[in-house]
Parts: structure tokens; C-alpha cells; sequence
């Protein structure tokens, strides 16, 4: 019967860690995520000034 419950102990230790390592995973994952999501809106943002640069520059000849 110990044993059973030293088993049982275990169990519920190996399911807590692995259930700590996908929510680590998850939130490493997430946070990768969100900083390629935010480099691609400066790079959207980045065009759209270099393109409305020479629209200003040749606005100025008109």
C-alpha cells in the first residue's frame, strides 16, 4: 500500500512538471510571437514612409 501511494505521488509530480514545461513552452512561444508580429509592423511601417518620401520630394517640383 505505500508503495501504491508513493506511486501515485509520482504520477501526480511528473503530470505537474510536465504541465509546467508546456506553459513554459506556450509562454516562450508566445512572446516569440508578439516580437516577430511587432518587427513586422515596423517593417510595414518602414515602407510606408520610404515610399511616401519621394511623393514629398516631388511635390516640391510641382
Amino acid at each position: 500500500m505505500h508503495q501504491l501511494l508513493g506511486t501515485s505521488k509520482l504520477s501526480d509530480v511528473v503530470e505537474a512538471s510536465v504541465g509546467n514545461l508546456v506553459d513554459a513552452d506556450l509562454a516562450k512561444e508566445s512572446a516569440k510571437l508578439q516580437a516577430l508580429q511587432v518587427k513586422q509592423q515596423l517593417g510595414v511601417q518602414a515602407l510606408s514612409i520610404a515610399n511616401q518620401a519621394p511623393q514629398a520630394i516631388m511635390s516640391l517640383f510641382r
